[in-house]
């Protein structure tokens, strides 16, 4: 890596830069992608290039998107420099970017890519339902979060911790913390410490035995209304009344004065076959 480049360039908060220095939370990236010479990676900011480096030694190929022009003209003059040749840099945001596109419709190529990065925080919810909600689901996640969020999604149990980012990854996958990373592991560092997860998207047989569109539009409506029970966030986002309900409510034996975040993602598959 050129020092220079470093140097010159000056991190943008409004876009969440901070870029991770410690060498061990690297490493542990990478293990957790259990990359193969075939696989193609899609690598999410991948700022100066130090995770697309350590990818690219092991795997057949790496997407690696990054907004900032600067940063992309710089990876690109690095990877010149150390004649890397299987990393193509995409410039653009990757929330606005077509998955299809970027992915391509070779057969091989969409059975072993993977989604790696060291997200931006302000993305992390809207990244991972793009990618989820995809007809190009990658068939591993790991990316670098807070460490609140990823408690979230994690969490074994409920107690009144869970989100519609949480629901909406187990309902697509298995999730789980692989290591929880000090905010003093980068530069310039964050006020928060963060975690690496991984998320194992699981195949059309595993999913839930229901409308997925029917789902989200309950699961949504339930969270519509933060802090507030049920019978009044359904009845409104569903358009029922509170009598219609509370007995499906009952049905599916969840009281109906319970709140979103205290279902789990089996009670919200119970009460939408009773709805459906």
């Amino acid at each position: 890596m050129n020092p220079t480049h470093k140097q010159e360039f000056k991190p943008a908060k409004w876009m969440g830069q901070n870029f991770l220095i410690d060498r061990g939370a690297l490493k542990k990236i990478v293990e957790s992608g259990e990359l193969t010479k075939d696989d193609v990676i899609v690598e999410v900011g991948p700022g100066f290039g130090v995770l697309t480096f350590e990818l690219a030694k092991k795997v057949k190929k790496v997407i690696a998107v990054e907004k900032d022009k600067t940063l992309a003209k710089i990876l690109k003059e690095q990877l010149l420099e150390n004649e890397i040749s299987n990393v193509q840099v995409v410039e653009g945001d990757m929330l606005k970017i077509n998955i299809l596109e970027l992915i391509g419709n070779d057969t091989l190529q969409i059975a072993h890519y993977k989604l790696i990065g060291n997200i931006p925080y302000y993305i992390t919810a809207p990244l991972i339902r793009k990618f989820l909600e995809s007809g190009r689901k990658p068939s591993i996640m790991v990316l670098m979060v807070q460490k609140e969020v990823a408690q979230r999604i994690c969490a074994k149990s409920v107690q009144n911790q869970m989100s519609l980012l949480a629901i909406s990854v187990r309902f697509y996958a298995e999730p789980e913390i692989i290591a929880y990373v000090s905010k003093k592991s980068f530069r310039p560092s964050p006020k928060v410490d963060s975690a690496i997860i991984k998320i194992a998207v699981k195949k059309p047989k595993d999913l839930p035995k229901i409308d997925s569109e029917l789902f989200f539009k309950i699961v949504k409506a339930g969270f519509a209304g933060k802090r507030k029970q049920l019978i009044n966030t359904l009845s409104r986002g569903l358009e029922k009344t509170k009598g219609q309900v509370k007995e499906v409510l009952e049905q599916a034996m969840i009281q109906p004065e319970r709140r979103a975040e205290s279902l789990s993602l089996e009670e919200w598959v119970a009460l939408v076959k009773k709805i459906s």
